[in-house]
């Protein structure tokens, strides 16, 4: 918010805001934020909680602000690495250019746990493996951002995005008068052009979109439903679904509706019974084969997974120059891969120094602050990064930056970090703003809502 001894200018309509506002009326706006939240269900669950799994996410009012020229820069960069992630997914489905060229090792691909040999030598349409690309993104300096982590699956949190934008505008119509804020609320639509635009090519007129959930008690739950009601799509389980000669069909009132594109929010391995796992309740038998024949598009393809492997995101630079040809936009964290004996070594050695994250990790689970871990947490990381080396990556803890939070005392600085989705189809598209995650205790770094961090309202300034 601040520079030098004065205010950046995107934060200049909201200090007079912020100093304005008495404590008594903040806790008043906080509570209704609280009401609105509840009453509009938006809640997530954290699995292995005893009693009722559902959260309230915790909600600051303090907006994150980007100026019209960062946006711009953040914007290419996404777009760039969505390509790019698309690319190596073709290519490694395919005939493996970038690791016959050395320039990725054959191992981190084709022995990765996420890596699908059901999907080799098949292109899907538009040659669209991730159709939405969520970029986790911090700030460490000015003009300085890091990427820690693609996800190329099903990324979550884009109702949270949404969800902050209204409830800002219900509780402060007049900051949104006096800013001229870019819009987010269009997401739904491109979401649903998105998918509409990688039908299959047997599609016949105006493909039927579905988003496949694994059901209620799933934590992203809330999320599931909200895109179905907003996008004007069916959310259902794969009960609802069946296969039958060369399509996928739902079952309605009215008989049987064929089903063009899925959307899933469910993983790989419980797509399909007869394909992965064959205990999967979740899934649709045979609805790989249709996946193959051309009968349904399914987004995010199965098989993604191994683009977002955080072993593989030390790779993304090298798959940005390799298949577009041009300079990373955005910079990776510098990563040490424990698979690498030397790399190993300096991480045994540097532990209390670093982060380290699993592999597969996700959700801030299985994951080390070393400066922050006593030493009983740090021997016992050491013996598991020793019992299986190749599961475990680290990075070195950057100085995040900070946005103005507020807090019991006022205002104070949280660290934050930004994931964008980028929607991948027909045409490459970013609503300018973002899922903005706090770490809502004072010098926290960990900002996963399951690890006690909450969400904020992400402005872009218009030009």
């Amino acid at each position: 918010m601040y520079e030098g001894d004065g205010v950046r200018s995107p934060y200049g309509g909201l200090l007079e805001w912020s100093r304005d506002m008495p404590a008594e009326l903040r806790s008043l706006k906080q509570s209704e934020a609280e009401a609105l939240f509840r009453r509009i269900g938006i809640t997530f669950a954290v699995y292995g909680e005893g009693g009722s799994p559902d959260r309230l996410i915790p909600f600051d009012m303090f907006p994150r602000v980007f100026a019209a020229d960062e946006w711009a820069r953040l914007e290419r960069g996404v777009k760039q690495r969505a390509r790019a992630l698309n690319a190596f997914l073709c290519d490694v489905y395919g005939r493996g250019e970038i690791v016959r060229a050395g320039r990725i090792p054959a191992r981190l691909v084709y022995r990765n746990e996420a890596y699908e040999t059901a999907v080799c030598g098949f292109v899907p349409p538009k040659g669209v493996y991730s159709h939405i690309v969520g970029v986790d993104l911090v700030r460490t300096a000015a003009d300085e951002f890091f990427v820690l982590e693609d996800n190329c699956r099903t990324p979550s949190g884009v109702s949270y995005m949404l969800e902050n934008r209204e409830i800002m505008m219900r509780m402060f119509p007049a900051l949104f008068q006096e800013n001229r804020i870019a819009p987010v609320e269009n997401y739904p639509s491109l979401l649903r052009r998105t998918l509409a635009s990688v039908a299959p090519a047997k599609c016949e007129g105006e493909p039927r979109v579905v988003i496949l959930t694994p059901g209620h008690f799933n934590s992203a739950y809330y999320e599931h439903s909200f895109l179905a009601d907003m996008m004007g799509v069916e959310l259902v389980e794969g009960a609802d679904l069946f296969v039958e000669g060369d399509f996928c069909w739902m079952r309605t009132t009215e008989g049987p509706k064929r089903v063009d594109v899925i959307y899933r929010r469910i993983d790989d391995a419980f797509i399909d019974p007869l394909c992965f796992r064959q205990d999967s309740m979740l899934g649709v038998p045979g609805l790989m084969n249709v996946y193959r024949s051309g009968g349904v598009s399914i987004c995010s393809a199965p098989g993604a997974g191994v683009a977002d492997d955080k072993a593989i995101y030390t790779y993304v630079p090298e798959m940005i120059r390799f298949y577009l040809g041009e300079a990373p936009i955005l910079k990776n964290v510098p990563t040490w891969q424990c698979a690498k004996d030397d790399d190993c070594r300096y991480v045994l050695e540097n532990l209390a120094e670093l982060v380290v994250k699993e592999v597969h990790g996700s959700g801030g689970y299985g994951m080390l602050i070393g400066p922050q871990a006593d030493a009983a947490t740090l021997a016992l990381f050491a013996a598991k990064i020793r019992e299986k080396p190749w599961n475990y990556i680290a990075q070195p803890t950057l100085a995040l930056s900070t946005c103005p939070t507020f807090v019991e005392s006022g205002v104070a600085p949280r660290h934050v970090d930004l994931r964008p989705y980028c929607l991948v189809g027909e045409t490459i598209e970013l609503v300018p703003g973002g899922l903005t995650r706090v770490a809502l205790t004072e010098g926290s770094l960990v900002v996963n809502s399951s690890q006690g961090g909450g969400v904020k309202d992400t402005w872009v300034m218009a030009e």
